[in-house]
């Protein structure tokens, strides 16, 4: 076998056009660009205000099964089909979500398709891109600073300080931050309490430049942010600390979207990044709705397996932006549904074609729960050199008893041409009109039923426990008006249950209710679940022990 370089190596030595010609291509003028050196550039307000009357091009959705230590290649193959689609004639633009430096540094590694179906710049992408995380972060600790420093200036609101829900962020995964005293030192710094840190990927101020569509959106969002209670327990809102003008201010800027490339030269939209397991999971709405009119498809992913992102996608991104999925493409590997079928990952490179008829019921579930949605699926097989004929073939024969079908895709090796059967496979679903889109669950559904409804129909579920408190305050927010908003669950993406362990397809599981949250401002209710934390950690081993600049001051461990 030749030998094999790695992503990093690929991405170097890209062939990367203007920014401007990429803009060009889709009919946006250097003046609506805002480049970011060559080869990336904000997308102009005005310029995307202007697109309304034009018509919506085809939507698809890259999901997955749930992830394995084997890798599955979501994003690559998001990458990939949106090179195939351009290489077969269509004019297609890929959404994905911007890396998080928590992971990036812990344990993926890095966040940008892989191989030869990768969006360029990778290296820019998986550190400090276009600054939009900060801007986030900064947005949101400033509110923070805000609760704390009207608190000492004699708290006009009468916040009461054990009720303040709004907590602190940072982009990196810090486990000695997620439960802090604050404002130590005596009266000159306040009063003390215990607050704590959570990953700017699961910021509600996150989640709410990803929902808003234009800036005055953004603010009303900013300004609907619940900062705490007061101690008649009515709530104290962001705009109560006239706190929504200002952090607007510091968006301005990162609510603009990103416009890169791909290896291919196509264009592609990275912005935002909410995580999947512990909030929304999908790049921005102004994103995938600006390139919804300026290219036939658009090939947008949902974050880890279907359970989470695509759930989180048509319930929560399809419903609050009214839109209508057109196909989802699943990916899955055959790697993985050994994995799945209780092959360890030492022994993934032996043929086990048993093995993968049992772990395939992972992907079956993942199937039917798609079309639950009333979304048209598809299998992309996502290729390795270890997999065999019959393996490949396995797979194959058991989709076709799901009612569906599987295509073999070679993109990570051969870029668009390994991926062209997907493509034209995509577009006779979406031009087929047999999506017929709807949410799993209606609007005015009371809160612990919609909990109980994704559960028991998405994670099959046999119930769900939450303690009185938490079903006592999903009441008291119904009474308060917040009773239509969706559900967000934040749940491990290992397993369809909450035991990270429980591969496969279990049933009858117990889903516990740890705590719930009210993000009033990007309009869904959070929901905390077994042992998730909205703070990761580092592992024994972090990627960043492997990254570093090279003599010739080139990024090395980046993949």
């Amino acid at each position: 076998m030749a030998d094999v370089k790695s992503d990093i190596e690929i991405a170097r030595a890209a062939k990367k056009k203007p920014i401007l010609e990429i803009g060009a291509k889709l009919g946006i003028p250097a003046e609506h660009l805002l480049p970011y050196g060559h080869d990336k550039a904000k997308v102009g307000a005005e310029f995307i205000a202007s697109l309304t009357e034009r018509p919506n091009g085809k939507l698809i959705l890259v999901t997955a099964i749930n992830p394995t230590p084997a890798g599955e290649g979501k994003t690559t193959t998001t990458v990939g089909l949106g090179d195939g689609l351009n290489r077969i004639g269509k004019k297609a633009i890929t959404c994905i979500r911007e890396a998080s430096l928590g992971p990036c540094f812990g344990v993926k590694g890095g966040a940008a398709g892989g191989g030869y179906a990768q969006v360029v710049p990778m290296e820019d992408m998986n550190l400090h891109f276009t600054g939009d995380f900060h801007a986030i972060t900064s947005a949101h600790n400033l509110l923070s600073a805000l609760i704390d420093n009207h608190i000492y200036w004699g708290n006009e609101q009468g916040i009461d300080i054990r009720r303040i829900a709004w907590r602190r962020v940072m982009d990196m995964n810090d486990r000695a931050l997620r439960q802090i005293v604050c404002s130590m030192g005596g009266v000159a710094n306040g009063f003390p309490r215990e607050t704590g840190f959570d990953i700017t990927v699961a910021s509600e101020v996150m989640a709410i430049l990803c929902l808003s569509t234009d800036l005055k959106d953004l603010e009303r969002r900013l300004g609907n942010i619940i900062v705490g209670y007061r101690r008649d327990k009515s709530p104290v809102f962001a705009r109560d600390l006239k706190a929504d003008g200002a952090m607007t201010v510091l968006l301005k800027d990162a609510m603009q979207p990103n416009l890169v490339q791909t290896l291919e030269n196509n264009p592609a939209f990275v912005h935002g990044g909410p995580f999947a397991n512990i909030a929304h999971g999908c790049n921005s709405v102004v994103a995938t709705t600006t390139a919804l009119k300026l290219a036939d498809y658009v090939v947008t992913e949902a974050g880890f397996g279907a359970d989470l992102g695509a759930e989180k996608f048509f319930d929560i991104k399809c419903r609050k932006a009214g839109l209508k999925p057109d196909a989802a493409v699943i990916v899955a590997t055959a790697r993985a549904m050994k994995m799945n079928g209780g092959v360890k990952k030492e022994d993934l490179g032996r043929e086990d074609v048993e093995a993968i008829r049992k772990g395939c019921a992972n992907l079956g579930r993942h199937i039917q729960n798609v079309k639950k949605f009333g979304v048209p699926v598809i299998v992309a097989i996502n290729h390795f050199v270890s997999d065999t004929e019959a393996e490949i073939q396995a797979i194959k024969d058991y989709v076709a008893t799901m009612g569906t079908e599987a295509i073999l895709c070679r993109h990570w090796a051969e870029g668009s041409a390994g991926i062209v059967d997907l493509a034209q496979k995509v577009v006779e679903l979406a031009e087929s009109g047999l999506s017929q889109f709807s949410p799993l669950y209606a609007d005015d559904m009371p809160l612990f039923q919609k909990i109980e409804t994704i559960a028991k129909d998405i994670y099959h579920a046999g119930e769900v426990i939450a303690d009185k408190t938490v079903r006592d305050q999903l009441r008291v927010w119904e009474e308060q008006g917040y009773g239509e908003l969706p559900i967000c669950m934040a749940k491990t993406q290992y397993s369809f249950s909450t035991d990270p362990n429980l591969r496969g397809a279990p049933s009858g599981h117990t889903v516990p209710v740890r705590e719930v949250r009210l993000s009033a401002g990007a309009g869904f209710v959070v929901v905390i679940t077994g042992e998730i934390m909205t703070m990761p950690g580092l592992p024994k081993v972090p990627s960043s022990e492997k990254i570093f600049l090279n003599p010739d001051g080139h990024i090395e461990g980046l993949f």
